[in-house]
């Protein structure tokens, strides 16, 4: 019961990452406001709780309903102690010679500006909370190229300089920012990033989840789970001396190219070995 008491936020919260972290955090005590646009989602995840959760619409491209969230949750309960900035979707996915502006901007107000009106409009009800923190979605997409659309990658990398930037800025209050850069997790952003006929989707997600469980060196594909626990640990009392940094939670995948970690995939050294002539 380490958020026994506390009021935490929660964006992207009916689906996902945010929907277990959700959990998470009411099963330890914590009362939740969990937002997202979904609201069947959101209505379905108050019922799957026993914790205290307490859902409120919002799409956090609209300011106005950002600063609506955090102005609630404040006044039910005295303040705010921990924000889970983590809504977000796929994204523009034209490359930088196809994308238009109307795309690129609505991607970047998705995925970027909304983490940090979420902060803005937050850091009014942390002042003087003990412990408060932020917890920022960024993505292994903002540590190297290959992992998403560029639009999605750029405004990560964002989040990720955004988190070091707001964390030197709230130490005088005491706030704790961070970020959580995941990997290939089970979720349904993937799918939903297409546009699959709903009597497909079910399929796709078997086939991306498949190649989950195989796309980085622990064996096993991601879960919300994972992600959710590190969460709650960069939020908790036990990462007091943690702030302006970020946590990769991608089982290896940014290791190295495959052949570093596989050894069935040939590497440029073992094209070399195979052209050395072997003793007869």
């Amino acid at each position: 019961m380490r958020f026994a008491g506390k009021t935490v936020v929660i964006t992207g919260a009916a689906s996902g990452i945010g929907r277990e972290t959700v959990l998470k955090f009411a099963a330890e005590g914590a009362i939740v406001y969990a937002a997202d646009r979904d609201v069947a989602g959101g209505e379905s995840l108050v019922a799957e709780t026993n914790g205290d959760v307490r859902f409120v619409p919002c799409d956090v491209t609209d300011v106005a309903q950002i600063k609506a969230l955090m102005d609630r949750a404040a006044a039910d309960t005295g303040g705010i102690d921990v924000v889970f900035n983590n809504a977000g979707a796929a994204g523009a996915r034209e490359p930088i010679d196809e994308i238009d502006a109307e795309g690129w901007d609505g991607t970047m107000d998705l995925l970027l500006r909304s983490v940090a009106m979420g902060i803005r409009y937050a850091v009014p009800h942390m002042k003087g909370r003990p412990g408060a923190s932020f917890v920022n979605t960024a993505s292994i997409a903002a540590l190297g190229t290959g992992y998403s659309p560029t639009a999605y990658a750029v405004a990560k990398v964002g989040v990720l300089h955004l988190s070091k930037m707001a964390a030197a800025d709230l130490a005088k209050y005491g706030i704790r920012v961070n970020a959580i850069c995941p990997g290939f997790i089970k979720t349904n952003i993937f799918t939903s990033a297409l546009e699959i006929p709903e009597e497909h989707v079910e399929a796709a997600k078997q086939v991306v989840f498949s190649m989950a469980d195989q796309a980085q060196p622990v064996a096993r594909g991601g879960q919300p789970a994972d992600i959710a626990a590190m969460v709650m640990f960069l939020a908790s009392p036990e990462a007091g001396f943690i702030t302006g940094t970020h946590m990769v939670v991608d089982g290896g995948i940014t290791i190295g190219p495959r052949h570093s970690w596989d050894p069935e995939a040939p590497g440029m050294f073992d094209a070399l070995q195979a052209m050395v002539p072997q003793p007869s």
